[in-house]
């Protein structure tokens, strides 16, 4: 097999693996694309590997596995349906897979593994191996420099091995971002102590090295590497700075990542040393001896054990326990329940113990190629034991195989659960990356895929390009179409017996007629999965109000967690309550910024100003001239000050472009500094003695234009593209011929800058208060710049496309501005994120929560009520972190007799006819004893104890609709209540009161 040519930066589909860009950077990305890897093995486990190397875009994967498909692969394996069945599941499996990523080259290995064939591949994966082939390729790997991963699941336990090698070195060993600070002083001493400037300072490290870039006076640490010794959280310590030169002002710290070096043992002598990563190590060890025994009672049987065989699980027991203690860890014996668990459903095969090792196994894999993140250190044990059924041990009859697709999933947990699942209802919002990770579970495990069953996934979105790096059931022909219908359809291919319906429709408070009573009365439970914690508290809500169990995960980069609410069993989901989109104060943005966010929100609004409002408003007057007494339009010839710049008229030149570009850099980064600082000058001092320019509030410095300077010149060269496509001319790329213009005078000085109010230093404020002599001025402009010319072309915002300079004018702007102010600046990547908002994603960490959701849901659907049987989930990738934890249980409330948690409401029928509010009341007193002082129906208020006695006799009906102007068509409708004598944080369970 010839090595694939390997790729470079500039081949990157940055689009497609956008999100991904942002968790492993560039370079580790090339890397991926330029290496080749071998899989062995493809049942339900292998087909999750080689799903997530294919859509994280590994160059070359060689699939082996010449063993026939039989039935019980289908529960797991996705890429093969009954028609496959008989045939090699690596054949079977290499279109599919190649189908999910064509820039990978995919092919299939019929022969055995020799030695020759492995050593063409950067990393071997081994999947459900027997253990003499694992120790046989792990050894020639080790002694080979070939990286070596093997992955196993047993039923409900899995077992992951790594083996990079004995000088294995990561580059990038974290996920975060280097750490970056200002600088407020740096002293002269042996050692220098520097000190750090802003409310919000990273932490840095001890021995930790740093770099100096952008001081002033102090100019010999730029560039300078050092190692720090940390004061406190604003001081560090550095080398002699006794003979430098005194420090002035500015200057950026800023982490060095060092590469770190990993050695791992081979597996043959990890198999009897092994180095754990786990909660609970003798759990952990205790599964180790359990995987040794499996192997052991295979090869002497010939075969596995069988499916809940009492027999087979004690004779593997038995061999667990001649194993003996592993060494270097504790005597205690082996917990004989825990290896007789996992032995009696070690016989099955299932779609959420696949995806999430499977997920696991194939960070490992791109940890190997890539050099990015710490390798597993060596072996991981998982186990979903708690799914088992509460009430002990099933018959090998009710899990004996059946000839069907879901004899992987019957074998651990029996027909009548399988019967039982196939008759769910369950309501999925949202079909993104985790959305359609889950229904692919889904179908492999057949939820709702009886007559009677169904699963209906909402989703208002269409299909980007962008989506198909770690969205499964989606391919490129699909970019543009609705990703429910497209999900749904994809689902209905992988299991013809599913039933699944796709709704377009957003859940939320505008769609409840669709989203009712009748729609939730056929849900069993809802799976969220979701971007925003405002549309999870909505679903958790309607989950809460219609006593629903819910699934919920997200994730962020390598980063995941998952939570399920039962009702009446756990605590109902809770969420962050602080708003996300909550926008920066206008002053601060403008005059006092003191973080990268707050320099991206002034790029941002600059775009916005130049190039959409100010072009839109020129247009306006054009098709309808404005006099000056409308007070609007006088307010919106505020824009036009920048937009005319240095220039008298409109543009007709790419010249006269740059020139409009050069001057509005001078106004932005030189002119109003100056004037800011006559305002407010570095030796302000307020009343109170305080500086002015302290705290949040940093002292600007003007900048001085320089074109050889990266940032200055890609400001002009975006800034004059898009003025030239505002006004309908042709730019141009070429810096050289630019760097000629720039060596010409400006026209005159920028024209009408903005003035300042001196009186409030508090928010110093631009004036927009303008006399008769500019306002005429303006309005001459707006004329010149309207009549006898065709319309603007104002421009949206597009951070995607790196062809038409949005992204390069706002990187750059805000780049200028954060040296104005000596703030850290954000690189490209850093900026597009945070100004479109992005998050973070991966198809490994996409894949291993939708895993562990699928464990939950077997909980929820096996009707399990003991609050310890369910888990919280929090996994880190990058870190080797994998918590579950038991959830809280509601949290009971109490008021005198009552008692209830957020799952409990109180119900009174509304009686026929219907009865009156003073009825209402009464009933409560009567049912509850409760005295009501207060009754809302949202935010209306029904009643309170100064309502007349007409309100009185009337209806919840007739109020309602007399406060809000509406007939509730609600048949349950849902009030709130306050009552005498309740303490101030008192919350009373809603008063379902039903029609």
């Amino acid at each position: 097999m010839d090595r694939p040519e390997p790729p470079t930066t500039s081949s990157l589909d940055e689009e497609l693996y956008s999100r991904q860009l942002y968790v492993l950077g560039s370079a580790a990305m090339v890397r991926i694309q330029g290496a080749k890897v071998l899989l062995s093995g493809l049942r339900g486990l292998g087909a999750e590997v080689a799903k997530n190397l294919v859509l994280m875009g590994v160059g070359s994967l060689t699939l082996h596995d010449p063993h026939p498909t039989c039935w019980s692969d289908l529960t797991a394996q996705f890429f093969l349906s009954e028609k496959d069945l008989g045939t090699s599941r690596a054949e079977a499996s290499r279109e599919p897979v190649a189908q999910l990523n064509r820039a990978t080259q995919v092919s299939v290995h019929p022969g055995t593994l020799t030695e020759d064939l492995l050593l063409e591949y950067q990393v071997v994966v081994l999947t459900n191996s027997e253990l003499e082939e694992q120790l046989r390729v792990g050894q020639f790997c080790h002694q080979h420099g070939v990286c070596f991963v093997m992955a196993d699941t047993r039923g409900l336990v899995g077992q992951l091995f790594c083996d990079f090698g004995e000088d294995f070195r990561v580059q990038d060993p974290t996920e975060a971002e280097p750490l970056v600070a200002a600088i407020q002083n740096i002293s002269q001493g042996s050692p220098g102590v520097v000190t750090l400037r802003g409310t919000d300072v990273p932490i840095f490290q001890d021995e930790a090295l740093v770099t100096f870039s952008g001081i002033r006076g102090m100019v010999e640490l730029n560039g300078c590497t050092q190692t720090i010794r940390v004061r406190d959280t604003r001081t560090l310590e550095i080398g002699d700075t006794t003979h430098f030169s005194c420090y002035l002002h500015g200057g950026i710290v800023t982490e060095v990542k060092e590469p770190k070096t990993v050695s791992h043992e081979a597996l043959a002598t990890a198999l009897h040393q092994p180095r754990v990563v786990a909660q609970e190590a003798h759990r952990a060890h205790c599964l180790h001896q359990v995987f040794r025994a499996l192997h052991q009672f295979q090869t002497s049987s010939g075969h596995p054990p069988r499916p809940w065989h009492p027999g087979d699980a004690e004779a593997v027991g038995r061999l667990a326990q001649a194993l003996g203690p592993l060494q270097g860890t504790s005597e205690e014996p082996l917990d004989e329940a825990l290896v007789r668990a996992a032995v009696l459903c070690s016989a099955g095969d299932l779609s959420p113990m696949a995806a999430l090792l499977g997920a696991v196994a194939a960070q490992e894999v791109l940890k190997a190629v890539s050099r990015t993140f710490m390798p597993l250190d060596q072996w991981l044990y998982f186990d979903a034991l708690d799914c088992l059924p509460e009430d002990g041990v099933l018959s090998p009859e009710e899990c004996a195989p059946r000839g069907c697709r879901y004899d992987g999933q019957t074998a651990v947990f029996g027909a009548d659960f399988q019967e039982k699942l196939s008759h769910q209802h369950y309501l999925l919002v949202g079909a993104g990356a985790i959305g359609c990770e889950l229904l692919k579970s889904f179908a492999l495990m057949g939820l709702g895929a009886s007559g009677s069953g169904s699963i209906t996934v909402a989703d208002m979105d269409h299909i980007e390009r962008s989506n198909l790096s770690r969205q499964f059931l989606f391919r490129p022909e699909d970019i543009g179409s609705p990703k429910a219908q497209v999900a749904a359809e994809a689902a209905s291919r992988l299991n013809p017996g599913l039933h699944v319906t796709p709704f377009t429709h957003p859940l939320d408070r505008t769609t409840e007629h669709i989203y009712g009573d009748s729609f939730f009365s056929r849900v069993d439970g809802v799976a969220a999965a979701l971007d925003s914690f405002q549309a999870r508290r909505y679903v958790a809500a309607r989950c809460t109000h219609y006593l629903k169990p819910m699934l919920e995960a997200g994730t962020l980069g390598t980063m995941g967690s998952t939570s399920v609410s039962v009702p009446h069993v756990t605590e109902v989901y809770k969420a962050p309550t602080a708003s996300q989109d909550a926008g920066n104060p206008v002053c601060t943005v403008r005059f006092f910024p003191s973080n990268v966010e707050h320099t991206l929100e002034w790029a941002r609004n600059e775009f916005e100003g130049l190039f959409r409002l100010s072009a839109e408003v020129i247009n306006r007057h054009q098709q309808a001239p404005t006099s000056l007494a409308d007070t609007e339009e006088m307010q919106m010839l505020t824009l036009l000050q920048p937009v005319r710049g240095v220039l008298r008229e409109r543009p007709r030149t790419w010249h006269d472009c740059v020139m409009w570009a050069r001057g509005h850099w001078q106004l932005c980064f030189h002119d109003s500094i100056r004037q800011l600082l006559k305002c407010f000058p570095p030796e302000k001092v307020l009343e109170n003695g305080t500086p002015f320019w302290s705290g949040p509030k940093q002292c600007p410095q003007p900048l001085e234009f320089d074109a050889n300077q990266d940032m200055h010149l890609l400001y002009v060269l975006a800034a004059a593209n898009l003025y030239a496509h505002v006004h309908g001319l042709c730019g141009s790329k070429d810096q050289t011929a630019l760097r000629e213009l720039l060596k010409l005078p400006l026209p005159g000085p920028q024209h009408l800058a903005p003035t300042w109010r001196a009186s409030d230093p508090e928010s110093a404020q631009a004036s927009t208060t303008f006399d008769t002599e500019q306002l005429k001025e303006l309005q001459e402009t707006l004329e010149v710049w309207s009549l006898g010319h065709e319309p603007l072309k104002p421009l949206l915002f597009e951070k995607d496309d790196d062809s038409n300079f949005h992204m390069d004018f706002v990187t750059a702007a805000a780049s200028l501005r954060a040296q104005n102010y000596g703030i850290p600046p954000a690189n490209r990547a850093q900026s597009k994120q945070i100004v479109g908002k992005i998050i973070p994603a991966i198809a490994t960490t996409t894949a291993a929560v939708a895993g562990l959701m699928g464990l939950e849901l077997y909980k929820v659907v096996g009707g399990l009520t003991s609050l310890g049987a369910f888990r919280h989930s929090y996994l880190h990738l990058a870190e080797n972190r994998l918590n579950r934890w038991v959830p809280p249980a509601p949290v009971p409330q109490t008021f005198r007799h009552l008692t209830w948690t957020r799952w409990d409401r109180l119900k009174v029928p509304a009686g026929q006819p219907e009865v009156t509010v003073k009825s209402l009341l009464a009933s409560l007193q009567e049912r509850y004893g409760l005295q009501v002082s207060m009754l809302l129906y949202g935010p209306a208020m029904l009643y309170s104890v100064r309502s007349s006695a007409d309100w009185q006799n009337r209806t919840v009906t007739e109020l309602v609709h007399q406060v809000t102007g509406q007939v509730p068509e609600q048949q349950v409708l849902v009030l709130e209540l306050s009552c005498e004598g309740e303490e101030e944080d008192t919350a009373f369970p809603p008063l379902h009161y039903e029609r």
